[in-house]
């Protein structure tokens, strides 16, 4: 999840069958039993296992206000007390490395994104929860491809929390002034047909040069690729990353494509304004929409991202993060930071709670049933029911392998793609030459 992601301007009241309010509903669905003496005794994981009354929580932005939201709802229902901490995203991150390597002065619980889950799990400062997961038998309720990042050795190390399933946004109002068919669009050559319609002062979408590793890794992804094989040689100059490389390249140099940096003011405008008329993203975008540009509201609609193939995949993720409990707390500050995760990540009250006051896309798949959220027709998209095209984005998306080298993969990309696109350099050398790169600075060899 995008450290920019914003908060929804509402916030619906979830409720059961029986109208029972969230912290009511919070019997249902919580993991601990209180005992005579109002202390709970924790779930069927920690049986009779001692339960610290007291935790803290990091995360960072929106993030942390939504766990507030979760921790209110478990404080009603547990005696216990939840203190969740708000930190930027990259202070969070140097403060929590720094506590993780020296052993101690780590929260409880911490957020940890998808793609950093490689790195900070090889340091052997995140716990082991797989035991937990097995005797809750959650494992299943969740998006399968979400998990891949958080696993190590057949080991379990996070829980997912949220994913970023990917889609088209568009301007329907654009679109229709101009006469582009977004119904026709199934592949990028559908796209830049339909985006050379549009008049030289309109652009059909935005090639972030500041994110250009995004936009090939969701590319990428969608072709169910990793950018290293399983004996770990570098794996990003192959036939799916040129056909990427080629086509970026063929969209920028048609000039549908304007190159404003992503989540600038003049990118935020320019979207306002319809200057651009199409926005690939992912489904945590929603949110940001809402609160960033009210005033076009009716206006948005979703579709998949165009396939590079006809009849190819179009399901894809872009971002996504997870909740980790240090391995450095004692035992009993383990087990209520686990029954805290539980409660927040792996019941559909909380998560939907989430997702509709911040944003936050659950990887939760059990979720996706319940129709009144994810069928809803949205005034935004102007009556669409744009969550459900994400839903089944989800459930189809292939799993993507992080490791502790992808920032050196995602350098690698960002720079060779830049010259590609402003130098015109030819895209068999770009990804080679991005390859080699990743190769020298890991000491991996090539596929």
């Amino acid at each position: 999840m995008p450290s920019d992601t914003t908060k929804f301007g509402r916030r619906r009241v979830l409720i059961s069958a029986a109208g029972a309010g969230t912290a009511a509903l919070a019997g249902c669905i919580g993991t601990g039993d209180p005992d005579d003496d109002g202390d709970d005794t924790g779930d069927d994981d920690a049986a009779g296992d001692e339960m610290a009354d007291q935790i803290d929580v990091w995360g960072w932005d929106v993030a942390a206000n939504s766990l507030e939201l979760t921790a209110d709802a478990y404080m009603d229902e547990y005696d216990a007390t939840v203190d969740v901490e708000e930190f930027g995203q990259d202070a969070m991150k140097e403060d929590l490395r720094s506590r993780l390597t020296a052993g101690s002065g780590a929260p409880d619980v911490a957020m940890l994104e998808l793609i950093d889950g490689p790195a900070d799990i090889g340091t052997g400062a995140i716990a082991d929860i797989t035991d937990r997961v097995d005797e809750s038998g959650i494992e299943g309720d969740f998006v399968e491809g979400a998990w891949a990042s958080l696993i190590e050795d057949d080991s379990i190390y996070a829980i997912p929390w949220d994913i970023g399933p990917t889609a088209v946004y568009y301007r329907r109002d654009v679109y229709d002034e101009h006469d582009l068919d977004a119904d026709s669009i199934e592949t990028w050559e559908d796209f830049q047909e339909e985006g050379e319609k549009l008049p030289d002062d309109v652009y059909m979408f935005n090639i972030p040069e500041n994110d250009l590793d995004g936009v090939w890794r969701y590319q990428f992804r969608q072709l169910g690729n990793r950018p290293f094989t399983e004996d770990g040689e570098v794996n990003i100059h192959n036939d799916d990353s040129l056909m990427i490389a080629e086509t970026l390249k063929q969209l920028y140099d048609s000039g549908i494509a304007s190159t404003y940096d992503g989540w600038s003011t003049e990118w935020f405008n320019a979207y306002g304004e319809g200057e651009i008329a199409s926005l690939p993203s992912a489904a945590w975008m929603e949110g940001t929409l809402r609160a960033e540009l009210p005033d076009t509201a009716g206006n948005w609609g979703v579709y998949r991202i165009p396939a590079h193939e006809e009849g190819g995949p179009r399901a894809s993720n872009w971002g996504g993060s997870s909740l980790m409990i240090p391995s450095q707390i004692d035992d009993a500050e383990a087990n209520r930071a686990w029954d805290f995760v539980k409660w927040t990540l792996a019941t559909d009250e909380m998560q939907l709670l989430m997702y509709d006051e911040y944003g936050l896309f659950p990887a939760l798949e059990t979720t996706y049933e319940q129709d009144d959220v994810f069928d809803e027709e949205l005034d935004f998209y102007d009556g669409q029911a744009a969550r459900r095209v994400f839903a089944d984005v989800a459930e189809e998306m292939p799993e993507y392998q992080y490791s502790v080298d992808t920032p050196y993969v995602s350098d690698a990309i960002n720079n060779h793609f830049l010259a590609m696109l402003r130098d015109d350099e030819d895209p068999e050398d770009t990804v080679m030459a991005a390859a080699e790169e990743v190769a020298d600075r890991t000491d991996r060899d090539l596929a």
